[in-house]
């Protein structure tokens, strides 16, 4: 199982340097696990970038996985790996949902390089 950083679905859409390494986690939709904050980052910043309905539309691929809501064990096993490696909420939390579905969390983000089954690549 697959769970992609918000900064790595911004990547994809943009067609950025780093696009072709989120693409196997993004395209294997059967393994795909969308942490409903994504949602929320992806959609916002898309937004803020494009316009309502350009964001609408990128969301629409957010939806081809399985999207995982905050359950109660999910917030409190965010709350945990934020504490054990200093991670903002949404951050954590997004672990958080990768950890406890034993998926992959596939990142740019420096803070989760080296962290326990992340596939990180520098931006």
């Amino acid at each position: 199982m697959n769970v992609v950083d918000s900064s790595g679905w911004l990547e994809y859409f943009a067609n950025g340097a780093t696009a072709d390494f989120f693409a196997p986690a993004i395209e294997d939709e059967e393994k795909l696990l969308v942490p409903v904050i994504c949602l929320y980052e992806v959609f916002k910043r898309l937004h803020q970038q494009r316009g309502k309905e350009a964001a609408l539309q990128g969301i629409s691929r957010l939806y081809r996985g399985r999207i995982v809501p905050i359950t109660d064990e999910i917030a409190l096993l965010g709350a945990q790996l934020a504490l054990e490696h200093n991670l903002a909420m949404a951050d954590s939390l997004i672990y958080a949902t990768a950890r406890a579905h034993n998926a992959t969390l596939w990142t740019q983000d420096a803070h989760f390089a080296g962290l326990e089954d992340v596939r990180y690549v520098e931006k």
